[in-house]
């Protein structure tokens, strides 16, 4: 029997240092289901691992791609699957991490999929986001799908006109095409969630953007910023950072935008998450051997 063993919950709660525990323990190699941290241009605001962390177990899907070439959730879920055939040869026991909950449900589960839409559909919705922005867009899908203007990461501009694009090329709602039967996996899958005290969570997450900002994350945005307009830049502690560049804000109210939208973010990855009756759900101080000894129940 082959077995996935997943570790998600929001960002800044200790999810990378519990999967390198798990990956030692069980001799297991790890599988990066984080999105953004697929990007080797974008390593400090996206909190990539530490040398040290890759180095302590093997890590795969952790900055394989530029920021230049498109890649999604599909792309990523037929190499995740791929990369998971090759390991369960050697291994019986994978683990996979991160806090971008789709691309998890991808390969747990499978992708939805969706009817062709004429390109003419999105270019008409990035010409409404360039003259009217975001919160037109945002209102019009609350208006034609409300259960996906509450389910998608709604500050995310490209989620939001792939979700119109759907409902206006199709005449049905995007969630109406979500949840059909999907393809049977070859493993099994045992999800562990950690989580915190709303305030922790908070806590961790502003002491994580002031860390980010020790170790260069202005000089790495400033970088970065002729190359603004790309959809993997459309990311929480890039955009604010933009923004302040364009001169549209000051610095102080930039850094305080990243701490205030990262803990946003984190809201959703928990309302994400918390769906999921199956996740097994650890206070993030939990002791390693407790999370073991519910594991190992699971294998047995």
């Amino acid at each position: 029997m082959n077995y996935l063993i997943t570790i998600v919950g929001p960002t800044a709660i200790g999810k990378t240092a519990l999967s390198i525990k798990l990956a030692q323990h069980f001799n297991a190699e790890i599988i990066s289901c984080d999105s953004r941290q697929f990007f080797k241009e974008m390593s400090i605001g996206t909190a990539v691992p530490e040398p040290e962390e890759l180095t302590a177990a093997t890590h795969h899907f952790i900055q394989h791609k530029s920021i230049h070439q498109e890649y999604s959730v599909g792309h990523f879920e037929r190499e995740a699957l791929t990369k998971l055939d090759e390991l369960f040869t050697h291994h019986n026991t994978v683990i996979m991490v991160g806090g971008s909950g789709l691309y998890a449900d991808a390969v747990i589960n499978g992708l939805d999929y969706f009817p062709t839409i004429d390109a003419s559909v999105r270019e008409g919705l990035n010409k409404k986001l360039d003259t009217e922005g975001l919160e037109s867009l945002q209102n019009q899908l609350k208006e034609l799908d409300v259960e996906t203007y509450h389910q998608i990461a709604i500050e995310n501009p490209h989620r939001v006109i792939r979700a119109l694009e759907v409902c206006i090329g199709s005449g049905q709602t995007y969630s109406s095409f979500k949840n059909k039967p999907k393809t049977p996996r070859n493993f099994t899958t045992i999800k562990i969630g950690l989580t915190a005290d709303r305030e922790v969570m908070y806590d961790r997450i502003n002491r994580r953007v002031d860390l980010m900002l020790d170790k260069g994350l202005l000089k790495e945005a400033k970088e970065l910023y002729p190359l603004k307009d790309l959809n993997a830049l459309q990311t929480v502690g890039y955009r604010e950072l933009f923004s302040f560049f364009n001169n549209t804000i000051t610095f102080d109210f930039a850094i305080q935008e990243i701490k205030k939208n990262s803990r946003r973010f984190a809201k959703r990855q928990m309302t994400w998450f918390k769906k999921d009756a199956e996740t097994l759900w650890f206070d993030y101080l939990s002791p390693t051997d407790s999370i073991l000894k519910e594991i190992h129940s699971k294998l047995e």
